[in-house]
């Protein structure tokens, strides 16, 4: 087997590795990781010396080179067809410094042609001083808001599926805050939940949806196409300081938004 070489530009520790075991221990639980594998130490040099977000445009270029350029094709996983979904809404926030800066990017998709293919994309939440659990959270809650008013507006029921790279979002709204509410919204020895106000706002809605939507927690960083994009735009509102979440008026050239900034 031919030795792999890792860049790791975000993480515990940076640098060039050979040891995947120790790019999981610098980059394991990090929602702002970035880190990809090349074949050689002379292309793992170059993309170091780069960014992640050239690397990645770099890659997927390679990648797509046969295709024609107005494809929306990427090395991007795009979202799964096996998902029985009419409509998948991936969320995404960044935070920098953390705590800092932050801002909330979604991602649309809807079902055309027996494809699911993006139709949308949101920017917006900024915080002054916020973290990235709050500008996740403030994604899935906005993720909620958007799957209501498309539920609310649909001449036929729709199966809605909702994509977070955070665990810890998912788990407060899915696991923890049923048992939270039913102890008066406390933790044991009197411990502080932290983002309460969102995460009760967040699991009333939930509570209301939660019968007709599907969650899915995907891997950060990991270039699936829909995560990717909620990044871009939840680094786009932090960077713009944009308070209300708003469309993204741009073309939605896929390849160019990826080629934005990445958290």
């Amino acid at each position: 087997m031919s030795k792999k070489f890792y860049v790791v530009w975000k993480g515990a520790k940076t640098g060039i590795f050979t040891s995947w075991p120790e790019v999981q221990q610098h980059t394991a639980g990090r929602s702002d990781a970035q880190f990809m594998g090349f074949e050689s130490k002379q292309a793992a040099e170059a993309a170091f010396a780069s960014t992640y977000t050239k690397a990645l445009m770099q890659r997927s270029l390679k990648n797509g080179g046969a295709k024609k350029a107005s494809t929306s094709k990427t090395s991007t996983k795009t979202p799964q067809e096996s998902v029985a979904a009419d409509i998948e809404i991936y969320c995404d926030g960044a935070c920098s410094p953390n705590p800092g800066k932050s801002g909330t990017g979604l991602a649309v998709y809807e079902l055309a042609d027996n494809k699911l293919q993006l139709t949308a994309l949101y920017y917006g939440l900024y915080q002054e001083m916020g973290t990235n659990n709050t500008a996740e959270l403030n994604g899935l809650l906005y993720a909620f808001k958007l799957t209501q008013h498309m539920l609310n507006n649909a001449s036929t029921p729709k199966k809605i599926t909702i994509l977070s790279d955070s665990k810890y979002s998912i788990d407060c709204i899915t696991k923890w805050a049923k048992g939270w509410e039913a102890k008066g919204w406390t933790r044991p020895k009197g411990e502080e939940i932290k983002n309460l106000e969102v995460i009760k706002t967040c699991y009333a809605l939930y509570q209301k949806l939660k019968s007709t939507i599907r969650i899915v927690h995907v891997k950060g960083h990991a270039d699936i196409e829909g995560n990717e994009l909620s990044d871009r735009m939840a680094v786009l509102a932090r960077k713009e300081k944009q308070v209300k979440l708003t469309p993204y008026t741009g073309e939605l050239n896929i390849k160019k938004i990826l080629a934005m900034e990445s958290g």
